[in-house]
């Protein structure tokens, strides 16, 4: 199958070209990126013979024959690469984070249900963090707080993190009932993080050294529950990528999240 991937140029597209190239039953056909000059390789230098790049141009995704396109880039390009490929006959699988409702209203709109196209987009794709999101929904409802720390890179833009917006959401629908905060005064201005879905804290790490973590701290009488997930290398989300691939050209739609492409 031909895929492309747009933002080829950065950590994470040029990972997945390099993950593409190296399966068996999949093809780099094309490989974008507005940073980069017309003819560079991807795949941070790696040899990638045959793909064709264009800088900034998306048209070559078409003309390559790609049947999906991957896109790891940043919220309002991911959409108007969306709009494009919807018009264009191109299924996607969407990595970029801080979409919205909004955002994700669009995609719906671009992908219908009872459409030809399926996009996939997840706020994480490595299979442990999927786990951990489904284990933190189970436990939720046996205890009466929580808070969630995310970790990342100090090149990520946007916080919280998807995933941990994602893992709040599905804490606060299995369970309505968690205790208020007790805090009456921050000493110092969002030492408490920022409020989630019913109140849950989320608070944001930004640090060199780091790739993507995430812990999921439940505490209720006399017990906490500590459920933490770690990305040391961006290989962590390349089986996941392949994967939603794989899927997405049989699933017409918006499919969110990884778990339907996992646990059909």
């Amino acid at each position: 199958m031909n895929v492309a991937v747009i933002g080829a140029a950065g950590r994470m597209g040029a990972a997945v070209c390099e993950a593409v190239t190296g399966s068996s039953d999949l093809e780099l056909v094309a490989a974008v990126d507005p940073a980069w000059a017309a003819g560079r390789d991807a795949g941070s230098g790696a040899e990638l013979p045959g793909v064709a790049v264009e800088s900034g141009d998306i048209a070559c995704v078409a003309e390559a024959g790609a049947v999906v396109a991957v896109d790891f880039t940043v919220a309002a390009a991911a959409l108007e690469s969306a709009a494009w490929c919807a018009a264009n006959g191109v299924n996607m699988v969407i990595g970029t984070t801080g979409l919205g409702e909004a955002g994700l209203g669009r995609l719906s709109e671009l992908f219908p249900p009872d459409g030809a196209l399926g996009c996939v987009i997840a706020a994480n794709f490595a299979i442990g963090a999927v786990l951990m999101m489904r284990f933190a929904e189970m436990a939720s409802p046996w205890f009466d707080t929580a808070e969630i720390i995310e970790l990342h890179h100090d090149a990520k833009v946007d916080a919280p993190s998807g995933t941990a917006l994602a893992t709040a959401e599905r804490m606060a629908a299995a369970s309505q009932e968690w205790s208020p905060d007790p805090t009456e005064a921050e000493v110092l201005g969002g030492a408490r993080g920022g409020r989630g879905p019913s109140g849950i804290r989320i608070h944001s790490v930004r640090m060199r050294g780091m790739v993507a973590h995430q812990e999921v701290l439940l505490g209720t009488s006399g017990q906490t529950l500590t459920i933490r997930h770690d990305s040391i290398d961006r290989g962590s989300f390349m089986p996941g990528v392949l994967a939603a691939v794989r899927f997405v050209v049989s699933r017409p739609g918006v499919t969110v999240g990884l778990e339907p492409v996992l646990f059909r």
